[in-house]
């Protein structure tokens, strides 16, 4: 498959991007446009992506559902596709450098991180969902009526998959592999800074044997492709991660059109420290739980709440610790935090600093651009003294800054935590697991990690609450968005009608 799509040198790998993939063929854009990827690392071009127009989704919907139709791969079996599924992982485990470098030079992403986080958990959600194809059925049900009644759960038909930036090729397993599981035809779009892994993808699925037109891939700049997605007549059912501002709009144009959707956007995680916990353990999971990605995580904790007695022991920690924790060259191997994805984000998340210091914050650590290759860095940041309705409190920073707030009581912190408009992830530290699971019940958030952060799997469900969406990822529970079910009534023979 080499030589189907541009191929460019980022000066550590070779990794493939720049056209669309439509109907199971490599094409350029009908515009003939082209946009720059750039590393976040250097902010250098490091290839060309194509800019797909309305025509190219309109074809690319075409094909999906003219796959779907033909039942070339929706009327297989779940075992048979399972097969070609595994293909999927061991082609995944077969070019992971080729993959773990793309994603690294396109988000950023130290490289470490990319191997064994990313590029793993891919390739062992198409082994999960591999597995689940094979065991999905129906159901036969007792009832009174002179008649024998089954259900079944059958694909949804064409999904419109929209991923964003920040985990490109876990965030497109996670939709695909459940997707494809279920024999739905599927039309992605991946974020316009970040379409190089997904190009590998659509090559690693062809050589795996999933038919023509079954997974297509449109690249471009800007809203006008999305909105094309969701509003096509013939999209049966929208996968989005995203931002809350644009998975409000991309639900509300769903519910106008009567189509099903699963949102996963923003969130403002709470990690409550209670006075019991221990030091260590806390101050480990207050710092993976906001440097993480840079912070660029939806799940991340970026607000700590610290019971009083525990407060200045845990900050004292902190302000040693984090200034030491290695940012730089997402090449080398000791890098834990990179850089943001673009200028623009970088200035987004400069803009709330400071914004949080001219509303009375204190910066404890970090505040300040790290300059580094012309890369997009910014130092590890923590906060005090702003107030629970401040802006950095209480919206999506989605970079490296940590704010701090004090509780003195369980009443207190569970209040605090569920103060904001989200309810994505949230973390308890604490040695009683009693008041874990006593805790854990009040909090409004779809994850909760306790003495510790950040722990997914492919089996383990995600998914928000309130303004942090609805819907289900990973696990058996995604597959509920994927296939619709359907009941089947035959009415018994009248036993006197015989011989009439």
């Amino acid at each position: 498959m080499s030589g189907t799509v541009l191929e460019a040198d980022t000066g550590r790998a070779t990794i493939a991007g720049g056209r669309l993939y439509i109907g199971g063929e490599w094409r350029d854009s009908s515009s003939g446009e082209r946009s720059d990827v750039i590393d976040p690392a250097t902010g250098r071009k490091i290839a060309e992506s194509a800019v797909a127009t309305v025509a190219d989704v309109d074809a690319a919907v075409a094909a999906a559902k003219a796959s779907f139709d033909s039942g070339v791969w929706s009327d297989l079996s779940g075992r048979e596709r399972a097969r070609v599924l595994i293909r999927v992982a061991a082609l995944i485990r077969e070019r992971s450098e080729e993959l773990a470098q793309a994603e690294s030079s396109d988000v950023g992403k130290p490289i470490v991180f990319a191997r064994v986080i990313d590029v793993a958990t891919a390739a062992e959600t198409f082994e999960y969902y591999a597995a689940l194809a094979q065991t999905q059925q129906g159901a036969l049900r007792d009832t009174t009526l002179a008649a024998f009644q089954y259900t079944t759960r059958e694909p949804i038909g064409v999904v419109g998959a929209l991923t964003p930036f920040n985990f490109p090729i876990i965030l497109t397993a996670s939709k695909l592999a459940p997707a494809l599981a279920m024999g739905n035809s599927v039309v992605h779009k991946p974020a316009e800074d970040t379409p190089l892994s997904a190009a590998i993808l659509a090559q690693i699925l062809e050589d795996a044997g999933v038919p023509r037109g079954v997974y297509n891939l449109v690249t471009g700049v800007g809203p006008a492709l999305g909105e094309r997605i969701v509003e096509h007549p013939d999209v049966n059912m929208i996968a989005f991660t995203g931002s809350t501002a644009v998975g409000s709009k991309v639900a509300a144009k769903c519910g106008e059109l009567f189509k099903p959707v699963m949102t996963e956007l923003g969130g403002n995680g709470a990690n409550i420290v209670f006075a019991d916990a221990d030091l260590d353990t806390a101050v480990a999971a207050a710092i993976n739980a906001f440097v993480f990605n840079s912070g660029q995580f939806c799940m991340a904790g970026v607000r700590l709440l610290v019971q009083r007695e525990l407060h200045d022991p845990l900050m004292a920690v902190l302000a040693q610790a984090v200034p030491g924790v290695p940012i730089g060259r997402t090449d080398e191997p000791g890098t834990v935090i990179g850089p943001l994805v673009s200028q623009r984000h970088l200035d987004r998340v400069s803009g709330f600093v400071e914004r949080a210091k001219a509303a009375g914050g204190t910066v404890v650590v970090g505040g300040e651009r790290m300059e580094l290759d012309g890369g997009f860095y910014y130092r590890p940041t923590i906060i005090t003294g702003l107030a629970n309705d401040a802006e950095a409190v209480q919206e999506e920073v989605f970079g490296p800054v940590l704010t701090v707030q004090v509780f003195d009581t369980e009443e207190e912190a569970i209040a605090l935590a569920n103060s904001t408009r989200y309810g994505l992830a949230m973390g308890i530290q604490t040695s009683d697991i009693v008041k874990a699971m006593r805790v854990a019940r009040r909090l409004e958030a779809g994850i909760i990690w306790v003495n510790g952060w950040g722990q997914l799997d492919p089996t383990l469900t995600f998914g928000g609450v309130k303004n942090s969406g609805y819907g289900r990822e990973n696990g058996p529970e995604a597959l509920m968005h994927y296939t619709r079910s359907k009941s089947v009534v035959i009415a018994a023979p009248d036993p006197f009608a015989v011989g009439r």
